[in-house]
């Protein structure tokens, strides 16, 4: 009996998937439970298994196609040796279900006015309508190299323009656009990622709704350096490398405690104080930046927060967190330092009150006094920057905030 492939939930807030590669093709066996598919949200990039052991019959959806939950992407046969569509849904109903997904159709897609993703993308990149461009793709479908043909050609002036399909109806009055720049003849176009579109989007969001601000402190890490070094054989014989970031979870527990407003968030109907503290560690891709989430930071020890910072650093640096693991978080930490950055500006993670920014470790001189009397020393210092929204926090937030963060490391037990 077939076995019908959809496009899975993946998370509460997921309402669609892009697949980003097929494992398998047309005829070949596949395994229960093996991976059958790669598929990109705007979260997470995760394989789909097959749910049963079969032989792929059919694959409904091409790379690079964003469909909705539930749409089907494929079939599976049983056994091998079978073929053609399932008799209880013919050609027609299958076209039909494939249009209502916004799928792409073999021989009808100028007229379903499909258009791939990428096509989309630079359309709305140059605010072009690519139902006003011929296509010379199967079905009259406009192609990339249509599109960019056409903006080619705009850009010279040349006479040799793409002939223009008829125009379509009347649309209602929009604002005039900013005209696109003319794009170099030696440059390429690379599609936007739904990870890059999403992180675009998240941090236009960001800076319309939350005024900005930044502090930056200046800390001595000598402390947590000389504890970091005394115990990392201690936890590498327990499985877990030992980093310095679970140090700054830690102090970044304590100093929410302290100022319980920055583990909060700003809305209409007042200002959310959170009773969890749950913290995102930015984790940096090839393709972007990505927030797994520390749950209850506050009821780990350093030995748990390594464990789980180590943990989700791995499954996003190979593809297997989950939707919900980057969701709940009540505050964020972005560790730009690892590329040599000293001190940053980061953009909040909405709804979250607050972010904050560690930067490189370095020795520097600086002035010791005891007694009353000053000394140059050389120490590992760092620069840590708060960003705050400015509608629910003041600078003297921010300033108690990496107080408490200085004050916790700087006396951080031996």
């Amino acid at each position: 009996m077939p076995t019908e492939i959809k496009m899975p939930q993946l998370g509460e807030s997921v309402t669609e998937g892009t697949i980003g590669r097929w494992l398998k093709q047309p005829g070949e066996h596949v395994e229960k439970y093996e991976a059958l598919l790669e598929v990109t949200t705007d979260k997470v990039d995760t394989e789909v298994p097959a749910p049963e052991a079969g032989v792929l019959r059919e694959i409904a959806v091409p790379e690079g196609q964003t469909v909705k939950v539930g749409t089907l992407l494929a079939v599976l046969d049983d056994m091998p040796g079978q073929a053609g569509l399932p008799a209880s849904q013919p050609p027609a109903t299958r076209a039909a279900e494939a249009r209502a997904n916004g799928q792409p159709q073999s021989n009808d897609g100028r007229a379903s006015g499909f258009i791939s993703p990428v096509v989309a993308r630079l359309a709305a990149e140059h605010n072009l309508d690519p139902q006003q461009i011929s296509g010379t793709g199967q079905g009259g479908r406009v192609t990339k190299h249509d599109l960019l043909k056409f903006v080619d050609a705009r850009a010279r002036g040349a006479a040799a323009t793409p002939t223009l399909a008829a125009p379509a109806a009347p649309a209602a009055a929009v604002p005039p656009a900013v005209p696109p720049a003319a794009i170099p003849d030696d440059a390429e176009i690379v599609p936007v990622t739904p990870m890059r579109r999403a992180i675009a989007e998240h941090m236009l969001h960001s800076r319309r709704t939350a005024p900005h601000v930044t502090s930056v402190f200046e800390l001595d890490v000598g402390r947590i350096a000389a504890h970091r070094a005394g115990h990392q054989a201690e936890f590498a014989r327990q499985g877990v490398k030992l980093t310095f970031t679970p140090y700054f979870v830690q102090a970044a527990v304590a100093a929410l405690q302290a100022v319980p407003y920055v583990n909060g968030s700003y809305t209409e109907q007042g200002i959310v104080l959170n009773r969890r503290i749950n913290i995102g560690v930015a984790v940096a891709l090839e393709e972007g930046l990505i927030v797994p989430v520390v749950r209850d930071a506050d009821e780990k020890n350093l030995l748990g927060l390594a464990r789980a910072v180590n943990d989700l650093a791995d499954r996003a640096r190979t593809r297997r967190l989950k939707p919900d693991d980057t969701r709940e978080g009540t505050f964020t930490i972005t560790n730009h330092g690892v590329g040599g950055s000293l001190f940053a500006t980061p953009i909040i993670n909405q709804p979250q009150a607050a972010i904050m920014g560690i930067g490189a470790i370095q020795k520097r001189a600086v002035v010791l006094s005891q007694g009353g009397v000053d000394a140059i020393a050389i120490r590992p210092m760092c620069y840590v920057s708060l960003t705050i929204d400015h509608r629910l926090l003041d600078g003297a937030a921010a300033d108690r905030f990496l107080s408490a963060v200085k004050q916790f490391l700087e006396s951080y037990p031996g």
